[in-house]
């Protein structure tokens, strides 16, 4: 099996660093990633400029594109025969609504679109607490492994988010449920006639069962996402 491996954080990210080790026992895996963060990009492409490609090692790759334009790039010319496409694991939740804006979901899409079954994977974080990316690894390995025999319909692919856990708890149960769709928090600071957004993430609202809630409760929220709805 072959994986083509991206984010939305940037090339060095820890993320993708413990994404790529893990994700070496399944095959071989090529990483195209953006060399920066884009985090927030949604499903922006580059059309109307030449894109960078710099090669940093065997399977390795960084660019000057966003996330979508790495699995572009990847499927067409870097690593035509990858079988799956994995976006992540990101530094933040992908819950609910964050699906419209996530290039780490992005990047995912674009895998469907091309016909490649694909998983976008993001850590939620608790603020001031830091996430123990080893152990998200671990868990980015035990979905894969439940994922990867699932039939995925034309154009759908599987959001994942990993629970904030404390150090000593037991592995975290995995819950398939559907997206929340609730408005995300809009609070804003004004000053001088500038707006400066301070929302608080884990203030959004939960609806029992679904995506926000699962994950919020420590445990993983795996969702299939299609074009125009969730389950």
């Amino acid at each position: 099996m072959q994986i083509l491996v991206t984010n939305d954080d940037g090339i060095e990210a820890p993320g993708l660093n413990v994404l790529e080790q893990e994700l070496g026992q399944f095959g071989r895996v090529v990483v195209v990633a953006p060399e920066s963060a884009h985090s927030g990009c949604s499903h922006q492409v580059n059309t109307h400029r030449p894109i960078r490609v710099r090669k940093l090692g065997e399977d390795r790759y960084a660019t000057d594109g966003t996330p979508a334009d790495c699995v572009r790039l990847g499927l067409v010319h870097l690593a035509p025969e990858v079988d799956w496409v994995i976006a992540g694991i990101n530094y933040g939740g992908n819950l609910g609504v964050d699906i419209y804006l996530s290039g780490t979901v992005a990047a995912v899409r674009e895998g469907a679109l091309s016909g490649k079954p694909s998983i976008a994977l993001s850590q939620y974080r608790r603020q001031g607490i830091p996430i123990d990316w080893p152990r998200a690894g671990v868990m980015a390995a035990q979905v894969l492994k439940i994922l990867r025999p699932r039939a995925l319909e034309p154009g759908a692919f599987w959001n994942v988010n990993f629970p904030h856990l404390e150090e000593e708890v037991d592995p975290p149960e995995v819950v398939f449920c559907p997206l929340d769709d609730s408005q995300l928090p809009m609070d804003y600071d004004v000053h001088d006639g500038q707006f400066q957004y301070r929302g608080v993430y884990r203030q959004r609202e939960r609806t029992p069962g679904l995506d926000v809630e699962v994950c919020f409760s420590g445990r993983i929220a795996v969702t299939k996402v299609f074009p125009s709805h969730s389950e």
